[in-house]
C-alpha cells in the first residue's frame, strides 16, 4: 500500500493526495465535517486545515445545515469537481501502465473498491445510528477503470 500511495504522490495532479482524497469523498455530495474526519482517518485539526485549504482555492464550500447552524458539511463546488476530475486523469495516466501489466486490471480495481466499502462499512458500525446514515449517504466513488483512477 505505501508504495502506491508513493506512486500518487509522484503524479503532478495538480492536488496533494490528502486534497485529492477529501474532494473524491465530499464531491458526492455534503458531508459533516466530524464524519469526513473519520472516514479519511485524519484528525479534526488536519481536516480543518485541509478543508481550509480546498476553500481558499474554491474547490469546496461549508454550509450549514438547516435548522441546526452549528452542523457545517463540505461540499465540492463546481471547480473542485473539474479538479477532482483532472486528478482522476493524471492518476489513471500515471496507473494505466501498472493495470495493463495485471491479468485482470478490473479484478484489481473491484477489490479495493471492496476494501473501501467494508472499511465504511466497519466505520459505519461504530458509529450512533443518525452518524451512520450520514456517513452512507456519501458513497465512495465507483470507478470505471478504463475511465478513472482509484482514490
Amino acid at each position: 500500500m505505501a508504495r502506491l500511495h508513493r506512486m500518487l504522490e509522484s503524479v503532478d495532479s495538480g492536488l496533494t493526495v490528502p486534497q485529492y482524497r477529501m474532494l473524491a469523498a465530499i464531491a458526492q455530495g455534503g458531508v459533516r465535517s466530524a464524519h469526513l474526519a473519520e472516514r479519511l482517518a485524519v484528525r479534526r485539526p488536519t481536516l480543518t486545515a485541509l478543508a481550509d485549504g480546498l476553500v481558499a482555492a474554491g474547490y469546496a464550500c461549508r454550509e450549514s445545515e438547516d435548522g441546526d447552524r452549528r452542523v457545517v458539511r463540505l461540499h465540492a463546488t463546481d471547480a473542485g469537481r473539474a479538479a477532482l476530475a483532472r486528478a482522476d486523469a493524471a492518476y489513471l495516466g500515471r496507473f494505466d501502465r501498472l493495470l495493463a501489466e495485471l491479468p485482470h486490471p478490473e479484478r484489481f480495481v473491484a477489490d479495493l473498491l471492496a476494501v473501501g466499502a467494508a472499511l465504511d462499512a466497519r466505520l459505519a458500525a461504530a458509529l450512533p445510528p443518525a452518524e451512520s446514515a450520514d456517513l452512507a449517504s456519501t458513497p465512495e466513488k465507483s470507478p470505471d477503470p478504463q475511465t478513472e483512477a482509484v482514490p
